[in-house]
């Protein structure tokens, strides 16, 4: 099938990102991912929806909450010029379900299934460099001087996000808002679950195994 269109869910440190550019390269699709569609499109002029800042920036640099209207009119634009893609972080909740399903057909909805224990592990142990943001795991891929970046030597920190009480609430709040939305998906028939829990390669097998499944039916 020419131009799949796919959807990946997951708990924050399921590993979308890593398996979307996989999915990406394998079934030549675009890897559209809200953050970094949230970054390209933050100065589009949305005055017309009577909200009050005029672009998306307003609302980011206020540190507010993005409106499901602002979401949509950033996804709206994003898929408007994807040759088929795999959609990373959309749908959240049960309304962008809905304008999801008015402005795409998604083929198959993959939901990255992984233990909180193992998701708190996996978020709380990764650090970013302070100057180039590459990102390594204490466990998983350290660099080789503990604290030091390999590629340009910078320091290497714990973003507030990875501390372990956010990295709790962070689960909770995806848990309680997705709920309803891998429910739904569930009851159409599009869901598949996928364990998220063995290494890189493995996961990225069931996946694909999974889309071509879905792709062929």
């Amino acid at each position: 099938m020419s131009d799949p269109e796919i959807v990946i869910m997951g708990a924050p440190g399921a590993g979308k990102g890593t398996q979307s550019d996989h999915i990406a390269e394998e079934f030549d699709v675009d890897h559209v991912s809200t953050g970094d569609a949230f970054r390209a499109n933050k100065d589009m002029d949305i005055s017309d929806l009577g909200l009050e800042y005029d672009t998306p920036a307003g609302f980011m640099d206020a540190g507010e909450l993005v409106p499901d209207e602002v979401v949509n009119e950033i996804l709206r634009a994003a898929l408007e010029d994807a040759d088929g893609y795999v959609l990373d972080g959309y749908p959240r909740n049960l309304a962008q379900v809905e304008y999801l399903d008015s402005v795409a057909d998604p083929d198959v909805v993959l939901y990255l299934e992984v233990d909180e224990d193992v998701l708190t592990e996996r978020l709380t142990g990764r650090r970013v460099c302070s100057e180039c943001g590459a990102t390594y795991h204490v466990d998983f891929d350290p660099p080789e001087e503990e604290g030091v970046c390999d590629v340009c030597g910078g320091d290497l920190y714990q973003r507030e996000d990875d501390q372990p009480d956010t990295v709790k609430e962070r689960i909770r709040v995806y848990r309680d808002e997705t709920a309803p939305v891998v429910d739904h998906y569930d009851d159409t028939g599009l869901l598949v679950r996928v364990d998220g829990e063995g290494t890189p390669d493995e996961v990225w097998a069931d996946l694909r195994a999974a889309i071509e499944d879905a792709l062929e039916g």
